[in-house]
């Protein structure tokens, strides 16, 4: 204690001669609180001399009521006194607030050197900002119960190894498994965060029992049809993209053919893979992991669906997802991991990337669609595949007709007799009963009446 008070005032030390001094102790208390915490001494001068307080039967009850009911949030500090010289002293300890900026008489103060200054009111909002965000944020929260035991030495290390090869990150991967995972910043005041549970536990499911990914194939273009396939993907995250990619590439199509010229066989999937894998890292990386839902992935005859159970960034709507935008993510953590290894951009480019792959399949371009619960992408086949063409029992003209308006967009009627060779009255009737089946849309009037796809 005597080379405590031997120091001179400081950041986080603050000498007071008596408890009479007790507004300015409190003001003291809101800065240590909103800075680094700190100590104030009373019964020492400015000077630093040790002059001693007073202490009656209830003067330490009452100074501790005067701090707790004129601070907000409660502050309630460490209280104790000591006996320096035969002179006794109060030592009030104060811990930064963590989660909050505590006012003093209704203003909030802080510390600068060894003085208690009022915080501005700009530097007071953006405070309460950034912390609300921190506060709400899943991924940077601690994990109650959790400890190093829970954590996969070999995963942090082979995720470590992976980001330095493919993104030149700086850390040695033999490095204790603690110092490596506070370096990646999975660790928060000395314990782990929910992201270092969910990236490196073998089970996180333990902790987290929506943290799994539900696929489900089925049999048709709706929910109630047969279920073909089901699973329901545990384990961390990684290795959740690892093994839903494995179910939804046994459960689509390989289409292989041989080209003229050509030795080796010519492959493609009925989806581009970049796409999949992209619509997949972005449900699980962005996801509200405060949800019950779990990520979903649902395979039809026609399409992939994957469910996010998140929400949009303020401000933003399906239609931002469409064009530029910056990157938002809402795990902030979780996402930074995923980059490092080059599973996604930290650039806002995913889902653009999305519909220029689908475009280069020439697949349509995929849907986003939020149900207030849930962000769903949807990836589709071609409709007009000549399976479904066969569905549609129009004779050989018609069916003419639907793939040239699929490759050069519209016909008309003349057009029509020219390519089938037949007369006008036979095109009128013809080309009216792919209208009235769905497959066309009129447009025009007259002379520039023509025929266009109804569907994507």
């Amino acid at each position: 204690m005597k080379e405590i008070i031997s120091k001179p005032e400081s950041e986080v030390m603050e000498f007071k001669k008596s408890t009479g001094e007790w507004k300015e102790i409190v003001k003291t208390i809101s800065a240590f609180s909103n800075t680094r915490g700190g100590t104030v001494i009373v019964g020492v001068d400015g000077k630093g001399n040790i002059v001693g307080v007073s202490i009656g039967k209830d003067t330490i009850e009452q100074l501790t009521n005067k701090i707790i009911s004129n601070t907000e949030p409660k502050v309630y500090p460490e209280i104790s006194v000591k006996d320096i010289k035969g002179k006794n002293l109060i030592f009030i300890k104060v811990n930064k607030y963590p989660y909050d900026v505590v006012l003093s008489f209704g203003r909030p103060f802080k510390r600068i050197g060894k003085s208690t200054v009022k915080m501005s009111k700009d530097r007071y909002e953006k405070i309460i900002i950034e912390k609300h965000r921190e506060e709400i944020r899943f991924d940077n929260q601690i994990c109650k119960d959790a400890s190093l035991k829970n954590i996969d030495g070999k995963l942090v290390k082979e995720f470590i190894k992976k980001a330095n090869i493919e993104r030149g990150l700086d850390i040695n991967p033999n490095l204790p498994m603690k110092e490596a995972l506070m370096r990646l910043k999975f660790i928060k005041d000395g314990k782990l965060t929910n992201s270092a549970i969910l990236l490196f536990c073998n089970n996180p499911q333990d902790f987290f029992i929506q943290s799994e990914v539900k696929c489900v194939r089925f049999k048709g273009t709706g929910v109630t049809g047969v279920m073909i396939d089901m699973k329901n993907i545990g384990g961390n995250l990684i290795d959740q993209i690892i093994e839903t990619e494995k179910f939804i590439f046994s459960n689509i199509s390989l289409r292989a053919w041989i080209e003229e010229g050509k030795i080796e066989r010519q492959e493609k999937w009925e989806y581009p893979p970049k796409a999949i894998r992209e619509a997949l890292v972005n449900a699980i990386a962005h996801r509200d992991y405060r949800s019950s839902s779990k990520v979903q992935v649902r395979i039809f005859d026609d399409r992939i669906e994957f469910w996010n159970p998140g929400r949009l960034p303020d401000g933003w709507t399906v239609e931002t997802l469409k064009r530029k935008h910056e990157s938002k993510p809402f795990n902030p953590l979780i996402a930074s991991a995923f980059f490092w290894i080059k599973y996604i951009e930290e650039v806002g480019t995913g889902t653009n990337k999305i519909i220029d792959w689908c475009k280069e399949w020439e697949l349509p371009e995929p849907d986003f669609e939020y149900t207030e619960t849930s962000l769903v992408v949807t990836l589709r086949k071609p409709r007009l595949t000549e399976e479904y063409l066969k569905t549609l029992d129009f004779n050989k003209r018609q069916l003419k007709a639907i793939k040239y308006v699929a490759g050069q967009g519209s016909i008309d009627r003349k057009t029509y007799c020219d390519i089938c060779s037949v007369k006008k009255g036979v095109a009128s009737k013809e080309l009216s009963e792919m209208v009235e089946r769905g497959i066309f849309r009129v447009e025009g009037k007259g002379r520039t009446t023509h025929y266009v796809l109804k569907i994507k």
